[in-house]
């Protein structure tokens, strides 16, 4: 017998206005601690998704169709599977509403794919009501500042009108219901990759219970198909030790994004104004990761006066420096840097093309290093990059690089934990593989220094054992991933690289 749906355990349900819904623990709560498991009620393509296959929503370029309703499959077994058969077919096939290949193949995104994931939470709500009333209807839409926002018309074509005229469900579901649908699936929904590597939206209803922070206490694992066959599992932990009574939060924006970003991505996305202890602080919890340089003066550093308001100037902390900045400034810069990284990351920029995915990237960290702190977020994620291609792109082989490469690999690694310990602390799935990236030039450089006699045995046998606490940490963190993800498969590498490593460590005197 299969593991059921929805398993909780470890938290109260508590409801306010600031929140809806929101979590606290009922007793205390370790690292690593399961809280939520818990099947998808719902799962299909994301807004602005390229065409994908109904059946197992792998990219499709829209040439197979299903022979029932005439949408995008790869082929007849795929359109046999029970996520597309069960669902929209007969609606689509009921209607005769066939999908209209686009002109151009692989355009670009698919708006005809907008009604998929809806469609299929309004039929999920059909099959099982129960788990509609208990789980999902309680789920903030925050529909009054949606429908501000332009979207709300796309969907009230590209959804709701295509499906009560098009899709003919006119006495099936209101358009309040659908648009209920939308809102729960903006405000709530999780991104997951399927097996072929795209993006597609997942409905969590239990997950979606723990509150945002942009300092989390919980992560998340989604598996695409775990051992036992079941599609996109979320498994949701405690990342570190929480205290019975405290609140569980969850992060829906990017670590290693700057106030300014992560605060417009939830407006726009959640529809929220996040104002949590990071957001709050000019300094983002002393890290820096949103503070700038000042060209004016010395030693001075540029803070927003008021974090919380994405309009408020920006101001140099120096003595006697009255340098100040527009917000619209700082966007605008920030703007630029994340275009520049994003060429470079497709390398789309003459950079990347002639000098190569490192030198390029080494290039822009030299090229805003006068303008951003040191550890502000966006060179954070240039540095991120960069700890993980040393070591894996042409040129750079781990065996190959130099002491001075290992220790700059060893530099970014430590670099980004250090902004980690305070904005993703505990058993985050980012700290576990930068301390699996950190182990090895750690291993290498303490065997090249050997080599040359720069260190003893005894030594090397501790800048070994060091090693192995990393690997050791980044293997705890990581093993308690499904070991068919691409993490878990790294947890279960360092596992045995520490069982290795202990070994020939042993070998050496104390």
């Amino acid at each position: 017998m299969g593991s059921p749906a929805t398993t909780a355990q470890g938290f109260d349900v508590l409801s306010n206005d600031k929140y809806g819904r929101y979590a606290v623990a009922s007793k205390d709560l370790p690292a690593g601690e399961v809280l939520v498991s818990e099947l998808p009620f719902a799962v299909g393509p994301k807004l602005d998704t390229y065409p994908l296959c109904l059946g197992c929503l792998a990219p499709v370029d829209a040439s197979a169709l299903c022979s029932a309703c005439g949408w995008p499959v790869c082929d007849a077994d795929c359109e046999k599977l029970a996520l597309h058969a069960d669902n929209e077919c007969a609606v689509f096939k009921a209607a005769g509403v066939r999908f209209a290949v686009p002109a151009e193949p692989g355009a670009g995104t698919c708006p005809q794919y907008e009604c998929i994931t809806p469609l299929r939470v309004l039929l999920a709500k059909e099959k099982d009501p129960a788990r509609w009333d208990k789980e999902v209807k309680l789920l903030m839409t925050h529909s009054d500042k949606r429908k501000a926002n332009p979207q709300w018309g796309a969907n009230q074509v590209n959804v709701v009108d295509f499906l009560r005229k098009k899709c003919k469900v006119e006495s099936r579901f209101s358009e309040e219901a659908i648009h209920e649908v939308i809102g729960i699936l903006e405000v709530n929904g999780y991104e997951a990759r399927t097996p072929s590597g795209s993006m597609v939206l997942c409905l969590y209803p239990q997950a979606a219970i723990m509150a945002h922070n942009c300092v989390p206490n919980t992560v998340h694992c989604i598996t695409p198909t775990n051992q036992g066959g079941e599609r996109y599992r979320i498994v949701v932990r405690t990342a570190a030790a929480v205290a019975k009574g405290s609140m569980l939060y969850t992060s829906y924006a990017h670590t290693l994004d700057p106030t300014m970003l992560r605060r417009e991505h939830l407006q726009l996305s959640k529809f929220f104004d996040c104002d949590c202890a990071r957001c709050a602080d000019p300094t983002e919890l002393g890290t820096h990761m949103s503070s700038l340089k000042c060209t004016k003066c010395d030693n001075g550093i540029i803070l927003s006066t008021n974090p919380l308001d994405q309009g408020a100037e920006w101001k140099c902390n120096g003595y006697n420096c009255s340098n100040t900045l527009r917000a619209d400034q700082v966007r605008r810069v920030l703007g630029v840097v994340q275009a520049e990284q994003e060429a470079v990351d497709q390398f789309e920029s003459g950079d990347a093309l002639a000098l190569g995915p490192v030198e390029a990237r080494e290039k822009l960290l030299k090229q805003y290093k006068t303008v951003f702190h040191p550890r502000h977020a966006l060179l954070l994620q240039l540095k991120h990059s960069l700890a993980q291609l040393y070591g894996r792109v042409e040129g750079y082989a781990l065996d190959d690089l130099p002491d001075i490469l290992l220790e700059r690999k060893i530099e970014l690694c430590r670099e980004i934990l250090a902004a980690l310990d305070v904005v993703a602390p505990g058993m985050s799935r980012i700290r576990g593989l930068t301390l699996y990236e950190l182990h090895v030039p750690m291993i290498l450089h303490a065997r090249s220094h050997f080599q040359t006699d720069q260190l003893t045995e005894v030594q090397l046998r501790q800048d070994l054992s060091a090693a192995a606490k990393v690997l050791a940490e980044a293997a705890d963190i990581l093993c308690l991933e499904d070991p068919t993800t691409p993490e878990g498969s790294v947890g279960v590498m360092a596992k045995e690289s520490l069982i290795q490593l202990q070994a020939s460590i042993d070998s050496l005197p104390l």
